[in-house]
């Protein structure tokens, strides 16, 4: 029975690099408006990862415009997910960061992990490239 199961999962995304609460991420999600297909960039906090195999989510959280909180809630195993890009990782205690909700300003800041593995690391080019756009912009 759990063969059967297992063959019925989808394959894993290979655009998805492993996460945890407190990564500051950039979801690139693809929206359907009409007859048209576009990639909408969402960016902020992972609040937290629940479940495992194709029911694997995650949920991101963002200040949006005029201080107001924006979570939104993502399958690992959508086809709709273009690619997700870990921009900094912090060092958290928790598995779910829902204090950060009360949190305002400065007080809702995460600290920046000292060490991080090589095989989390995000690319030092990327950062600069990133850093380069933005100035551009």
């Amino acid at each position: 029975m759990t063969n059967l199961m297992q063959s019925l999962e989808p394959e894993p995304n290979s655009n998805i690099p492993r996460m945890q609460p407190g990564d500051t991420v950039r979801v690139h999600n693809r929206i359907v408006e009409g007859d048209q297909e576009r990639v909408q960039v969402f960016q902020g906090v992972v609040m937290r990862m629940f479940g495992h195999g194709a029911q694997a989510r995650f949920t991101v959280r963002r200040i949006a415009a005029h201080g107001v909180g924006v979570e939104r809630t993502f399958f690992v195993a959508s086809p709709r997910l273009e690619k997700v890009e870990v921009v900094r990782q912090a060092h958290v205690r928790r598995a779910q960061l829902y204090y950060l909700r009360a949190r305002r300003g400065k007080a809702a800041r995460l600290h920046a992990k000292r060490y991080v593995r090589p095989e989390d690391a995000v690319p030092a080019a990327a950062v600069s490239a990133e850093a380069a756009e933005t100035k551009a912009a």
